[in-house]
């Protein structure tokens, strides 16, 4: 999708039609998408929000809204399952289709492409850019090609494998390109000339990896199911928290169980329960610490990630002030799988009760009706800009 999140905002609410839109918002918050109008002005994602705000005062800023952003998504992949079952979604705003088969119904893979443009645009209102190609990388870096509302498709593998630029190809990262560059490696297929052996030296087994890449080389094809490794939510703070201050030592827990209500919530939406929780803290200076605990069995439950959290919180022995905090779960299995308590069945059952009952009203009246009273500390004073992800 093309600026996915700008995209639905500025359908949402015409008059925002030309103006440079940024969804993010918050003093210490980052830019989470941008119009094509606000790019313009140097904008792009991840971009800290003061700094987008200096480049584009006259930009409009607007929160963050998942849950719209996930009805409209959605609607698009249900569009593109009309085309074909073989779907796989990798992000709210971006697919994978294998159309192998498919060319009786909807003709060749251009018309296919065509088709699948329009058919979107028609059920959302929004434009897509689409890449064909033989293999799946490639496919990827074609729909990048010719945003906004593109269409590239990849006839000569060879002719097109040498406009490829190393930056481009999924999996090079920043260290890759800084490895590669003083060898005069900047595009994919001057890869080829460093030799397979060569490259695993220095890249290790992505560099088997890049080596096929570099000869179109790629047998990953649409994944269907592709399963969460992880469910997590952090939040970046309005202020930085001192740890060693009482007050802001309870700000910092207040904070952490209503992360910990999301992630749970999360899980039991999603059927799943993990048995790895994972505490992420940013310092004040950017510095950043991974904690992680493993349970003694998997939880959907709001009360065990946040007793599994707050040991790791309160062993922390770091101290200083913190900018940013994140809770995860990891080492996920479907819920009511694994072996089941020998002792304490009638309390589990109560507890998923319970559970149940907290999602119903949530999901009815919104996310506040419902809140533990350790929590309500962080929603007076605000929560500043937050982030969850699968």
């Amino acid at each position: 999708m093309d600026a996915f999140y700008a995209a639905v905002e500025v359908q949402d609410h015409p008059w925002l039609k030309g103006r440079p839109v940024i969804v993010g918002m918050g003093r210490r918050g980052v830019v989470s998408a941008a119009s094509y109008e606000a790019r313009s002005f140097g904008i792009h994602s991840a971009m800290p929000i003061f700094q987008a705000k200096k480049l584009c005062p006259v930009g409009v800023f607007l929160p963050v809204r998942m849950n719209r952003y996930r009805q409209v998504s959605a609607m698009v992949m249900d569009t593109l399952l009309s085309f074909t079952p073989l779907v796989e979604q990798v992000s709210v705003d971006e697919a994978y289709l294998d159309l192998k088969g498919s060319e009786s119904l909807w003709g060749p893979p251009a018309e296919a492409a065509s088709a699948i443009k329009r058919a979107v645009r028609e059920s959302t209102g929004l434009t897509c850019s689409v890449g064909l190609a033989p293999v799946r990388f490639l496919a990827k870096i074609a729909s990048d090609r010719q945003k906004p509302d593109g269409l590239t498709l990849v006839e000569d593998l060879e002719e097109f494998l040498a406009t490829v630029r190393l930056k481009e190809v999924p999996g090079v990262g920043e260290k890759t390109l800084e490895r590669l560059r003083p060898l005069g490696v900047e595009r994919l297929t001057q890869a080829r000339a460093l030799g397979q052996a060569r490259l695993e030296r220095l890249l290790g087994s992505f560099g088997a990896r890049l080596w096929e890449l570099a000869h179109g080389i790629d047998d990953q094809g649409v994944h269907l199911g592709r399963e969460a490794k992880s469910v997590s939510h952090e939040l970046t703070f309005a202020r930085d928290l001192d740890g060693s201050l009482p007050a802001d030592r309870d700000l910092l827990d207040s904070h952490l169980l209503l992360m910990c209500q999301r992630v749970a919530s999360r899980l039991r939406r999603q059927g799943l329960a993990g048995r790895i929780v994972t505490l992420k803290l940013k310092h004040a200076d950017f510095r950043q610490v991974t904690l992680r605990q493993t349970l003694g069995a998997a939880t959907d439950f709001t009360v065990d990630i946040h007793e599994a959290a707050r040991e790791l919180l309160n062993s922390y022995a770091g101290g200083g002030r913190f900018r940013l905090m994140g809770v995860g779960v990891s080492g996920l299995s479907p819920a009511g799988t694994g072996q089941a308590p020998l002792f304490g069945r009638e309390r589990g059952l109560r507890r998923a009760s319970l559970a149940k009952a907290e999602d119903a009203v949530r999901g009815r009246f919104g996310e506040k009706a419902l809140v533990r009273a350790g929590a309500l500390t962080a929603l007076r004073q605000g929560r500043g800009d937050e982030n969850g992800e699968d």
